[in-house]
């Protein structure tokens, strides 16, 4: 779907949909919990689907309608089951050791750019506590597909941090199923620690014992309980709405939790600061992966050069993120420079518009999106339907609160 936006401020409501991050995270604890949770506020965006359906495979019961999921806990488990993980890295990292906790042969599949992403990790460490992996396409260099067989044993699970914190969420999940007490040490800087408090909330939530030590964490074996509860409005879809307002536009922002332990929080301040001074920004987004895309659009409207630092990850995301923001924005009149770990953004004022790829990339489309409403001229996004993997009606939202978009 290739969409051509006029440039327009916007203004009206929007309530800011359900975090993905949340919803992954309660949807698997419900699934792997002794009873029934019912989960509302849920968006069937692709990688919510995609959870649920692994989960069903695990043996879960997932009866899901509207934004509401009644899911019954695993009861029997299965000798073999194959998860089609699509395009989701969550999804994949945190079910690998789930499986492995289970004792199931399963294969894990998956599309897009996701068979390229790494699981070192889990590779290096979990084959020292009873489990086993096969890569089927091993000459081809990929992760996908492969599969987990064995059983997971207790102890001690040391695990580098500095890969993606989803390593240290899939063993928060597995290690309670297992029948003694195991910790987690974590060998070096941990990236993104706030998507790791979200999963700790979570499992707290579910009747997890988790306590936070100088190294990592100690996880108490138990079966999780039920629980019911609303997946809280998501921050790092909100950023895109915060930055239209930094430029200009007048939304306003509802359906988020204040208290809320998510990272992408600070989206709120940064723009907020932005809007006082115009000054640029250098930022550590090593926690905050997520936002780099749009906080990048952000920058171009600073009275000076920005920096953007940490973010060497994003180069193995849904694309090459530093890669595709440095060429859209530079398409479309900015000043981008990508290096290795960095995007340096020098403060233009205006872009002209033009014609850009969302590169398969959800925020990669919705951060031009944004970019759009302080074009000089229309902007043309192609391959825009890729919104469906976080934000499936982010286009519809957009034309609410006066978004000029035309399909072509």
């Amino acid at each position: 779907m290739d969409l051509k936006i006029t440039p327009k401020k916007l203004s009206g409501k929007v309530t800011v949909p359900p975090s993905k991050s949340v919803a992954h995270r309660m949807i698997i604890a419900a699934a792997l919990a002794n009873g029934t949770s019912k989960i509302t506020n849920l968006s069937p965006s692709a990688d919510i689907l995609a959870t649920m359906e692994c989960m069903r495979a695990l043996g879960a019961k997932i009866d899901y309608k509207g934004d509401t999921a009644v899911i019954e806990g695993i009861t029997k488990i299965p000798d073999k089951a194959v998860l089609d993980c699509r395009e989701s890295g969550s999804t994949l990292r945190f079910l690998i050791p789930v499986a492995c906790a289970l004792g199931i042969n399963a294969e894990f599949i998956g599309s897009g750019k996701l068979p390229e992403r790494p699981i070192k990790p889990f590779t290096d460490e979990l084959p020292k506590h009873g489990a086993a992996f096969d890569f089927l396409k091993a000459e081809s260099g990929c992760t996908l597909p492969c599969s987990v067989s064995g059983k997971l044993t207790a102890g001690r699970f040391e695990i580098d941090g500095r890969v993606s914190s989803q390593f240290i969420t899939g063993l928060l999940f597995s290690l309670p199923l297992i029948d003694s007490d195991s910790e987690i040490v974590i060998t070096s800087h941990l990236q993104s620690k706030p998507y790791v408090d979200i999963t700790i909330e979570v499992l707290r939530n579910f009747g997890c014992e988790i306590t936070e030590t100088a190294n990592g964490y100690a996880v108490k074996s138990g079966r999780l309980k039920p629980f019911s509860g609303a997946v809280e409005g998501d921050y790092s879809q909100s950023a895109f709405f915060y930055v239209a307002n930094a430029l200009g536009s007048l939304i306003d922002i509802g359906g988020l939790n204040e208290n809320s332990v998510q990272g992408d929080k600070v989206i709120v301040g940064i723009c907020e600061n932005f809007v006082k001074s115009r000054e640029p920004f250098e930022l550590d987004c090593s926690d905050i992966p997520d936002l780099v895309p749009i906080l990048s659009v952000l920058a171009c409207f600073s009275k000076g050069t920005s920096r953007i630092v940490n973010v060497a990850r994003l180069r193995i995301k849904e694309c090459d993120r530093l890669a595709a923001m440095e060429e859209c924005l530079n398409v479309i009149g900015g000043k981008v420079t990508s290096g290795t770990d960095y995007l340096e953004i020098e403060g233009v004022g205006a872009l002209k518009g033009g014609e850009v790829s969302a590169f398969n990339d959800h925020r990669i489309a919705m951060s031009m999106a944004i970019a759009a409403t302080r074009c000089e001229n229309p902007l043309v996004i192609h391959g825009a339907e890729c919104v469906r993997k976080s934000f499936p009606n982010f286009f519809e939202v957009y034309k609410k609160i006066g978004g000029e978009v035309a399909e072509i």
